[in-house]
Order: structure tokens, then sequence, then C-alpha cells
């Protein structure tokens, strides 16, 4: 099928889109019965680094649910006692319903499912028998290379949550939740916190703090924050993914407004972006290379 030079960027197909890169990350993988301590302890190593959830597998080794920061975090909210971390296992509070995609799946499908699942993960066969995995994070690469107008001040103002210095990781996870935020601001100030800070804590006391019993009563305040990067510049879309994809943790302000992969995923849907503003790369490869037309 031809693809005329206006098709909307969220048509395209992830093998359009990802020609060299779909399946170049393997996935991070734990057994249904390992207890959940490990689980959060992972979570906190991998979660927006490289992956941004982990593939829990089943007696046949192959995928049966995901794990990461929300189903965690929301477990704990609920039951947050050490018992809760070393007596449950993985397979009780994964999510089951694998989100999967292949080579076909467009971009506006793949989003609706993150939309529908509330986690931005999926899995994709890499045709070795195994699977690797998209996030959020990877549609950085998408926006690396769309040459647009669009810039860093068109993205929707969001409210900015904020915490205070005296709170308590529960008062912290209870207001992710009730924002749907992964990232909070300390208010009056450039630091924030996230679900895998949280994560990296509620395993740092597991294993020194042994007189703690409910996680979320400890302060937040014992946690070293980090700070935000600030964006000075209304940068084009190129630009300020280019940016947060040098990041480990990519996640900028622009003038108070905080700018996450989400958010350059919901940008990619915009009617705005054409395959035309996707660069030279995507036309050159489906033209003919002695007279510039267009090939079925």
């Amino acid at each position: 099928m031809k693809i005329q030079s206006m098709t909307s960027l969220s048509g395209l197909t992830l093998e359009q889109l990802f020609p060299d890169t779909l399946t170049d990350t393997n996935c991070v993988y734990i057994d249904k019965s390992r207890e959940v301590w490990v689980a959060t302890e992972m979570c906190a190593q991998y979660i927006e680094s490289n992956v941004d959830a982990i593939a829990v597998k089943g007696e046949d080794n192959k995928p049966i649910g995901i794990v990461g920061g929300f189903d965690i975090l929301d477990c704990i909210r609920k039951n947050p006692t050490r018992d809760f971390q070393y007596e449950r296992k993985v397979g009780e509070i994964m999510f089951r319903g694998v989100p999967q995609v292949g080579l076909t799946t467009t971009l506006k499908d793949l989003l609706e499912t993150w939309k529908e699942s509330r986690r931005a993960f999926a899995l994709i066969p890499n045709g070795s028998g195994d699977y690797s995995p998209i996030s959020a994070r990877k549609m950085l690469e998408i926006g690396m290379r769309c040459k647009t107008n669009l810039s860093i001040s068109s993205l929707p103002k969001k409210e900015t949550i904020t915490f205070h210095h005296d709170d308590s990781l529960g008062d912290v996870v209870e207001s992710m939740f009730a924002n749907n935020a992964r990232k909070v601001l300390l208010e009056n100030s450039n630091q924030f916190i996230s679900d895998r800070m949280i994560l990296g804590e509620i395993s740092r006391i597991l294993n020194f703090q042994k007189d703690v019993d409910n996680l979320l009563d400890v302060p937040v305040k014992q946690i070293k924050l980090e700070h935000v990067r600030e964006v000075k510049e209304d940068l084009r879309l190129e630009q300020f993914c280019s940016i947060m994809d040098k990041m480990d943790h990519p996640f900028v302000v622009y003038k108070g407004n905080i700018i996450t992969p989400w958010d350059v995923c919901v940008t990619l849907l915009s009617e705005e972006l054409s395959t035309t503003a996707f660069g030279e790369r995507y036309r050159k490869t489906r033209t003919c290379p002695h007279c510039g037309k267009e090939i079925d």
C-alpha cells in the first residue's frame, strides 16, 4: 500500500517508526514465584532507565504479566508492612493483561492500549523466541526525528503537583495516585521525588532499618531527592526529546510545566505531525533511488 507524504504520523506502524531499533533491547524478567521485595528492588533499578516494567514469567518461561511501580505502590499503600514484601508473591500482584504488539501495530493503537491499561509498556516478539520491551521512553526516538515547529510551549499545561518536606512516604504515594503522577516536586524548590526513588528507599529500609514495620510512615525528608532539569528556551520537539533521551530518568520543567515522555507520546498523536515531519530518513527508505517516486 502506498503511504502518502501527508499521512498522519500516528497511522504509521512500529516497523515503519523504528526500522532499526524496534527490538534492540531485551526484556527484564522475574519469576511469578519470587517475593514482592525482589520486584521492588528490581523496579527501583530498572524502571525509567531501561524499561518501564518487569515482565513476569510463568511455568513455561513465557510472559504472563508485568509488574511496575504502579502495581507495587498500589499494593504497598494498601498493605505497607514488611510481611507483605516477604510473604506475597509477584504472581499475586502483577498486572495480568500483558500488552503485546506486533510490527504492524500503529502508533495510535499502541498509545490507546497504554491509555486503557494505564501502563506505558508493551512487549513485542523479537524473532528469537523472546520479547523486547516498548515503553514511553522509546517514543523519544520518534520525537528526535521529527522536523516540526511544535515546541515545548505548545504542550498542554498541567497542574504542578507538590509535596511538603515534612510529609511521609504515605502522603506522597497517596498524592501520586490521586493525581495520576509518577513524579512530584518539593514545594518551592527544584527537587523532586519519583515512584522509582520511593521503591529504592523501601528496598533500603527493608535491608537496613529492621525496626521499621510500616514502610509508609517513614518521613520523606530522609530520602535524597533529585534535581529537575529546567529548560529555559522554547525548544522544538526534536530538541527537548534529545535532551530527555540523554537523561537516566527523563523529566524536564519549562516555565513550571512538567514534561515527561508520556507528554511526548500525547504530542505524537497530533494531527500537525505528518510523515513529512518525520524527517528524510523515513521518506528515503520508501522512494525509488532513481526517479524519487514513492514505492508501493
